[in-house]
């Protein structure tokens, strides 16, 4: 009975050393998965930046030309303004 006993109380301590290791694992494993999950996140927080930088530069491109059509435009206006009014003052 005793002997019996004995052989159940080691039998609970290598179970419990067992789960002890199991435990120990899996804590490693989740400080793994904690760690990748960080640099998953820094990564896309870094390749979200890019491609607001890359956003932001062609909408800058596009305001650019459209000011230089809109410049020119505006010369091309300018440029029939003084042909129409040059043609009148030299009749009056």
């Amino acid at each position: 009975s005793s002997r019996q006993a004995l052989e159940r109380a080691r039998a609970a301590a290598e179970e419990l050393e067992d789960l002890k290791a199991t435990a120990k694992g899996l804590e490693e494993e989740n400080g793994e998965l904690r760690r990748q999950a960080r640099h998953m996140v820094r990564g896309a927080a870094v390749a979200l930046s890019h491609r607001r930088e890359a956003s932001n530069q062609r909408l800058l491109a596009e305001g650019r030309g459209l000011r230089e059509q809109i410049q020119a435009q505006a010369a091309r206006m300018a440029d029939l303004e003084v042909s129409a009014g040059g043609g009148h003052g030299g009749c009056a």
